[in-house]
């Protein structure tokens, strides 16, 4: 260590390094740099921009061979001290390079040397000649004459998010461009969020109203609730009225949520209901909103932000509430590159600022229930749906044997047309896109394989074409089979697209909507789907998990759940928990107002403990079995697992490198630690390249911690880490 006569910047810099890199200021500055500034560096024979993370006055670099700062792009810090502190807690807790968790806490927008200003927003107007057309102009396309008097109620022009809850999609906004009705215009955008008159809020029973005072009562200090509400028990209500005693207090309020398709509900009720305009954080808005909701937050002007995963990164001027709703859902953790979780960086960051954070499900993790049973987490219970809405009746439908109309069992459509005479909306789930996973040869027994991944590829008729969902890839369906040359080849099995088909057949002449990723393709149409649900224009409703997560549909009184045996008998010991999770939350969108709701779930399993268990006393009674059997196997939440990847177009190069990375483990203190493998992955060959994996079981946190805090860094200078593509993932949700 060397001592320097000027002050040393320790620079974070995108890179796959586990270190900082040393350098000295730029000589025309002479006020002192604080932590948090953006700074342009030399960076090997380019120049890239990162982050201030320290000073010193010693540098184990000779002073003589330190490059200048070429230049300083912040005039104070762009990120606070909390964010700073979580990043690098963030990058010690999961093993990944700080200089690239930093990166990812930035707008795309401020990742590069641009300066942190508001950009302008793109609106749509209506023209002169829009303001004088009439509806009924329009009379044989009804979705542009709502749309033009959507429009015509704000002569201020709409943002693409105004337009998405309305249910307009881009289609309609074509359609009236090329009459001359609408155009676009570049609006000067503002960080003060417009507000409205806030709504009345409803009379809360006396379980909200317990957790209600519990949450406000923790204002200004760290405390994790877990509310644990059954499907329709008010958990948003309480959100809300626990946001507004934060707002109240001149306080921030950031609401995560696991997908982009829960934040149209909750964003109209946010802004009915609190009077405000939340900020909006999520991969599906442009880069310039994205960066005008991230400084109006950091600035405090933005007093309410609703995100998804990433937003748990974004800064607070006065932090004062932290939400994370359906906080067992899988999304919330990111499963490429740097591994987090949400759910859990929030918690970690409301301890570190002094805030109550609010967990929020109405089918917890086990994590989460181990934790408030710990006594970490206050456990809320909302025992009952609010209002007059009264949990639904759940019904094995055993259909073994039985002449199934792609997937539909008699017993389903009999419900379905009693249902749907009385008035009443459907549900249809099936966790399964495309019109069906598997094409066959009748003659010889080919079957349609991926080849890049071990899958078979899933027929999507509507396209023409056999597509995979684990690489993306796709190609014609072919006309005869490659094997043998007969043309009879047959689809098996259903998939939404199936499904749907025999819906029309069976029900011609009642509205449908199919909400799965190959419908919601294009921007905008999920909100339009959502809506026409939400609206009762469409009867029957039938989607993948996209329905099965938080939303409201009052018209709802029937759900079908179509294949619930998938998850049964899966290699993974987190499937039972999901399965459960998947059937509670589905059975949740039904009955939610006046008229009383049924679930229907298909199965061949009638007499599965599993489901049997499910519909004769719920899910707290699954999670107190399932618990119990984690316990006794040693398995998460009782212990901790942390995954080494590694992949290669190679078969043989990731058992080379896992076995190279086992036989170091060898070299270090494993007491208390077991290892699992190398083995290949479950799925051993995706996209093209091999895969195998290595997983540590540890009882202890901190012992697996201080291990992988020695190990993780030496991987890269193994040999055999030039030929794979190696990743750790620290609190794996998803072993394959």
């Amino acid at each position: 260590m060397r001592l320097v006569s000027e002050t040393i910047l320790r620079i974070a810099v995108p890179s796959p390094l586990f270190r900082l890199f040393d350098y000295l200021p730029p000589r025309e500055i002479t006020a002192p740099l604080h932590p948090g500034v953006r700074v342009q560096v030399p960076f090997g024979r380019s120049r890239t921009v990162g982050i201030l993370v320290a000073t010193s006055r010693s540098s184990e670099i000779d002073p003589a061979r330190l490059k200048r700062v070429h230049a300083v792009l912040d005039t104070e810090p762009l990120l606070p001290a909390d964010i700073l502190a979580m990043a690098q807690w963030a990058a010690a807790y999961y093993q990944h390079p700080l200089g690239e968790v930093l990166a990812g806490c930035l707008p795309v927008a401020l990742r590069g040397d641009q300066s942190a200003e508001v950009r302008g927003t793109t609106v749509w107007c209506l023209t002169h000649t829009g303001i004088e057309a009439t509806t009924a102009d329009c009379t044989r396309a009804p979705q542009q004459a709502r749309a033009l008097e959507f429009l015509q109620h704000h002569p201020d022009g709409c943002s693409r998010e105004q337009l998405n809850e309305a249910g307009i999609g881009p289609h309609i906004l074509r359609a009236l461009s090329a009459r001359g009705w609408l155009e676009t215009r570049t609006r000067a955008a503002t960080l003060i969020a417009s507000s409205a008159v806030p709504s009345a809020a409803p009379s809360l029973n006396p379980a909200q109203a317990a957790a209600v005072d519990a949450i406000t009562a923790a204002r200004d200090q760290y405390q994790s609730f877990l509310l644990d509400g059954v499907t329709g028990s008010g958990k948003t209500e309480v959100y809300l009225q626990a946001i507004a005693a934060c707002l109240a207090a001149d306080r921030q309020a950031l609401v995560i949520v696991p997908e982009i398709g829960l934040t149209p509900q909750l964003l109209t009720r946010f802004r009915q209901r609190l009077g405000i305009e939340p900020a909006v954080l999520h991969s599906g808005m442009n880069e310039s909103d994205r960066l005008n909701a991230w400084l109006a937050a950091r600035a405090g002007t933005a007093r309410l932000i609703l995100g998804t995963r990433s937003a748990a990164w974004v800064p607070l001027a006065q932090p004062g509430l932290f939400i994370v709703d359906e906080e067992h859902d899988a999304s919330l953790k990111q499963q490429e590159g740097f591994r987090y979780s949400a759910r859990d960086l929030l918690v970690w960051r409301a301890h570190r600022d002094g805030v109550p954070i609010v967990l929020g499900s109405a089918t917890p993790s086990l994590e989460s229930l181990h934790n408030a049973r710990q006594g970490r987490y206050r456990h809320l219970s909302l025992p009952e749906r609010a209002g007059v809405a009264s949990a639904p009746s759940l019904r094995l439908l055993d259909v073994r044997n039985q002449k199934l109309d792609e997937g539909l069992s008699p017993a389903l459509l009999a419900h379905m047309r009693k249902h749907l005479d009385q008035g009443g909306q459907v549900l249809l789930f099936l966790n399964r896109r495309g019109f069906a996973p598997t094409l066959l040869c009748h003659a010889c027994g080919w079957v349609a394989e991926c080849r890049r991944c071990d899958a078979h590829l899933t027929l999507h008729q509507r396209h023409r074409l056999l597509r995979c969902h684990h690489c993306g890839s796709q190609q014609p369906i072919p006309v005869q089979c490659p094997t043998c040359g007969c043309a009879d080849l047959r689809p098996l099995g259903a998939g939404t697209e199936r499904v749907e088909q025999a819906l029309e057949r069976n029900f011609p002449a009642v509205p449908q909507v199919r909400i799965d990723r190959d419908s919601t393709r294009r921007k905008g149409r999920l909100e339009d789907l959502l809506a026409q649900a939400t609206r009762g224009d469409a009867r029957i409703l039938l989607g993948t998990q996209m329905l099965a997560k938080g939303h409201h549909f009052p018209g709802v009184t029937l759900v079908g759940i179509m294949e619930a045996d998938q998850g049964l008998f899966s290699a993974d010991f987190r499937a039972g928990e999901r399965l459960a999770q998947m059937v509670i939350q589905v059975a949740g969108r039904s009955g939610r107002a006046e008229r009383p709701g049924e679930v229907l779930i298909q199965t061949h399993h009638p007499d599965h403990p599993l489901l049997l268990q499910l519909v004769a006393a719920g899910y707290p009674a699954f999670a107190v079995a399932a618990l119990a059997e984690r316990e006794a196997a040693g398995l998460p939440p009782f212990s901790n697992l942390a995954l080494l990847r590694a992949e290669a177009t190679d078969a043989r190069a990731p058992e080379q490198f896992l076995y190279a990375a086992s036989a170091d483990l060898d070299t270090r203190t494993l007491t208390g630690i077991e290892r699992w493998g190398p083995v290949p992955s479950p799925m051993e060959r995706r996209a093209g390249r091999t895969r195998a994996q290595l997983l540590l079981v540890a009882r202890d946190r901190k012992r697996l911690q201080r291990l992988l805090a020695e190990w993780v860094p030496q991987l890269s200078n193994l040999k055999s880490a030039r030929k794979v593509r190696w990743s750790i993932d620290v609190d794996p949700v998803d072993l394959f």
